[in-house]
């Protein structure tokens, strides 16, 4: 694509789960390098190709090219998830090169013990995914993690666990009244095997990028969650801990942010929304239920069932504010397929005024009605391989919301193989 193209991101617009997955997995076909830039195994992207589906976690979705794949410093690493997913993708003939960078934080057993105490204490009120990220993400803030760089040599990883265990069991027992079922000695023998075998894959992520880039390598930078569960700019508190908008690229990997020159904002057809939090267009009942089904939409990680809604044109404006997209994906217009009318919700009514951007306080977006501009439906017969062998109404739905961003769509999602994917 040339030296003008070589930084592409990968952000989800919405509340997470928007097929990210699936648009990496096919940008990476050109890619020299995927790259992860943050959150952990609370991620998780389904890719299907041909007879396999494999649900990732931690590694980008080019594994499935068996490309250069790199986790960057901003990631937190659950390694005994890891080295599952390892031994998922080496069983189907997968072997990326992989590298991960020391900086990176490691989710240790009382991260996971501590996360499931404190949804626990507030009666599950945000709605984790009881992974230990949020408890990762926060030692890492109090400078009481253990990094990458720990976990692969053992006398550091013994001095590190000997410094925080303690700390962390007398949390457990005294503030939570939880027994636990691991000691210090317990987790340092797992997690020094672990170490060991995850040892040669250390590198310093940010140099290796920022040197390829150099070279004029294409690296496609792939996140996690969407931008309205992003810890600054999301329905705080109900977000991830870390910084899924485009600008978290630049600290995630360690690069300058002039190496970016592509923004893909993937936008799924409705909206979904899995956990607690304000939901402005969120349907109810059958209509949800019929909905959530045929989109399959039941989380990758947890099994959870997402709740379901119409697409929010508010909430995408200030989405493509907060990252700067290029061109956007569409994904899962095929799961609308057959639907006589669409809702779209174009603005919203805050106590009798008119807004046309997703509210920074979430208190506001509570109190946020839709308004809805309903348009005809459409149904695609599932041969659709060109964007001119749409239906008029889809192609419409697709204008409208072109339209009301300015920018492009450039991809289009009809179905969840890597070949359903019609490039416009």
């Amino acid at each position: 694509m040339g030296l003008e193209l070589t930084g592409i991101v990968v952000i989800g617009t919405q509340f997470g789960d928007e097929g990210k997955g699936k648009i990496t997995d096919f940008l990476s076909e050109k890619a020299d390098i995927v790259a992860r830039f943050q959150g952990g195994n609370n991620a998780g992207h389904t890719v299907k190709v041909a007879e396999h589906t494999v649900k990732l976690h931690h590694l980008p979705s080019g594994v499935m090219h068996n490309k250069t794949v790199m986790i960057g410093a901003g990631v937190i690493i659950d390694p005994k998830v890891l080295e599952e997913e390892l031994k998922t993708i080496e069983s189907i003939g997968k072997k990326p090169g992989l590298f991960i960078d020391p900086r990176c934080h490691i989710i240790m057993p009382w991260h996971n013990a501590l996360d499931i105490a404190g949804e626990e204490s507030n009666n599950g009120s945000i709605g984790t995914t009881k992974r230990g990220i949020g408890p990762c993400y926060a030692d890492k803030c109090l400078r009481k993690g253990i990094r990458f760089e720990d976990l692969v040599y053992e006398r550091r990883l013994e001095e590190a666990i000997e410094r925080i265990f303690p700390e962390k069991k007398k949390i457990l027992e005294k503030v939570y009244g939880k027994k636990i079922d691991f000691s210090a000695e317990s987790v340092f023998k797992e997690y020094s095997r672990l170490g060991k075998k995850f040892a040669p894959f250390l590198k310093d992520v940010s140099f290796h990028v920022c040197a390829q880039l150099e070279k004029g390598k294409e690296i496609l930078f792939e996140g996690a969650q969407g931008t309205f569960l992003d810890n600054d700019f999301g329905t705080y508190p109900y977000v991830t801990s870390s910084h899924p908008l485009s600008g978290g690229v630049a600290t995630g990997i360690g690069i300058p942010i002039n190496k970016i020159s592509r923004v893909v904002g993937i936008v799924k057809a409705y909206t979904t929304r899995v956990g607690n939090g304000p939901f402005p267009t969120e349907l109810q009942g059958k209509q949800a239920d019929d909905l959530r089904e045929k989109g399959e939409e039941f989380g990758t990680t947890t099994g959870r069932a997402r709740r379901v809604g119409w697409l929010d044109i508010p909430m995408l404006r200030t989405a493509h504010r907060l990252n700067g997209f290029t061109e956007l994906a569409i994904t899962k217009l095929d799961v609308l397929s057959g639907m006589k009318e669409l809702k779209v919700a174009v603005e919203y009514d805050i106590g009798g005024k008119i807004v046309k951007n997703f509210p920074y306080s979430t208190s506001t977006v509570e109190k946020a009605k839709p308004v809805y501009k309903t348009v005809k439906g459409f149904t695609l017969s599932g041969k659709e391989k060109k964007f001119s062998e749409l239906p008029k109404e889809a192609k419409d739905y697709l204008k409208l919301i072109e339209e009301s961003l300015g920018v492009p769509v450039k991809f289009v999602s009809v179905g969840p193989e890597r070949n359903e994917t019609i490039i416009c």
